[in-house]
């Protein structure tokens, strides 16, 4: 039998219990339904934020935009390849930090896109400015390659 890994759900925010051989097999929450790890990237509130950090044993990476910004507007589709191409590996999500501007203040958030891996519980490495990606997914192996 296979460790369990613990997911939070990106959706409803409850915690879930997962194998890990069966996440390829895109395993759903059991509260809500929703897919745990399915290749998308999924929009989150602070709190399902914070959660999802304290809690998740795969890494989490996180993009911090806002819709007025260009490059946020133009990374957007790369970063949604990138979430596709790590399905399993890695779970990707964005948080407007127009609407939530707490989160920027809390992160100490001074530009954006940002994007923030968390792990463990722990932020890991940020990555600045607009990246296609085949860069994005770099960064996420060279980060928890050892991990």
């Amino acid at each position: 039998m296979s460790a369990a890994l613990k997911l939070t759900c990106l959706t409803c925010g409850q915690p879930n219990r997962v194998p890990s051989d069966r996440i390829a097999s895109g395993p759903k929450c059991g509260t809500c339904g929703a897919k745990l790890a399915d290749g998308k990237v999924a929009a989150l509130e602070p709190a399902t934020l914070k959660k999802a950090i304290a809690t998740d044993d795969l890494p989490l990476i996180v993009d911090f935009w806002a819709p007025w910004c260009g490059p946020c507007r133009m990374m957007a589709p790369e970063f949604s390849k990138a979430a596709q191409a790590m399905t399993g590996r890695a779970r990707f999500a964005k948080i407007d930090t127009q609407d939530f501007p707490q989160v920027s203040t809390e992160r100490g958030i001074r530009g954006i896109p940002l994007l923030i891996l968390f792990r463990k519980g722990k932020e890991v490495a940020r990555l600045p400015g607009a990246r296609p990606a085949a860069e994005i997914e770099q960064f996420v192996r060279s980060q928890t390659a050892n991990a």
